[in-house]
């Protein structure tokens, strides 16, 4: 049963950040990262009992991982504090680096770049394909700048933009989403992510897009503003090696979701241990 091996840990990467960390199950190590703003539970919720074990780092900003200079705060910075977890722990090889959203865009940029480092690739709900993705993620930024300028009490007028009638419109679930980003811990530390990272893309242009030899999943829906399944489709289409599930929205069938979320994984993950 995955939960009996959970632990929670803590590393300091080369430029003096602390950043949790969390470990579940026995076997060949898998990274499996969150989306912006979210925590540990978004992955976990949606990952198979398969005999892994599952890695995941808390960006910074996330969970109780330092936010560290404003400056930095990128795809890019993620992914070199993934390399350095991974050194930390002596992990030469992930058996498949993945994620939700942005925990998809740092793992596409982990396969990209060092190559060396991941066997498999998962990309969970895309949100970039290979530009900056800004109309997408306009309600990330509107609610950045409420936060800057009105803290917790820019609720109510965020929620009376034509923006977020669009979006709940569209999809519920990414409304929702983003109202949570009022009540979440640590506003200044929210408000220094949400100005930074929906401007910011994985920096993985199409050139690179098609020489990846990884073995990908991709998993998309529809009904879902921030993540297209169009961006899924483009990304199955570019990458050499790579397959599409497509699953029921949140916004529709939030325990559908979740079941072929996990299934699609866990039939993935089960090539791992072939």
């Amino acid at each position: 049963m995955r939960g009996v091996y959970l632990s929670r840990k803590s590393f300091t990467t080369p430029d003096g950040c602390q950043l949790v960390y969390e470990v579940e199950g026995e076997g060949p190590v898998v990274l499996w990262q969150h989306g912006l703003g979210a925590s540990f539970d978004q992955p976990r919720a949606v990952f198979p009992e398969v005999a892994v074990t599952r890695l995941s780092l808390a960006c910074r900003g996330h969970e109780d991982s330092d936010l560290g200079p404003l400056e930095d705060l990128s795809i890019a910075t993620f992914s070199k504090d993934v390399l350095a977890l991974l050194d930390h722990l002596g992990i030469d090889r992930l058996a498949a680096a993945g994620g939700i959203s942005l925990g998809a865009a740092i793992s596409l940029r982990l396969a990209a770049y060092y190559p060396e480092r991941v066997e498999r690739l998962i990309l969970a709900r895309p949100a970039w394909v290979d530009r900056p993705a800004l109309e997408n993620q306009q309600g990330y930024i509107a609610v950045g700048q409420q936060l800057e300028l009105f803290g917790a009490q820019g609720l109510e007028s965020f929620q009376s933009t034509e923006l977020y009638q669009d979006i709940k419109k569209l999809s519920p679930d990414n409304a929702n989403s983003l109202l949570s980003y009022f009540s979440r811990p640590r506003l200044e530390t929210t408000t220094a992510l949400l100005a930074r990272l929906p401007k910011d893309w994985p920096g993985v242009p199409l050139s690179m897009l098609t020489v990846l030899t990884q073995p990908t999943l991709l998993i998309g829906n529809g009904e879902d503003w921030v993540h297209p399944l169009s961006f899924a489709h483009k990304l199955a289409e570019f990458i050499p090696h790579a397959r599409l599930e497509v699953i029921p929205s949140k916004s529709v069938d939030s325990a559908g979701y979740t079941a072929k979320f996990r299934l699609a994984l866990e039939q993935f993950l089960q090539e791992v241990l072939m």
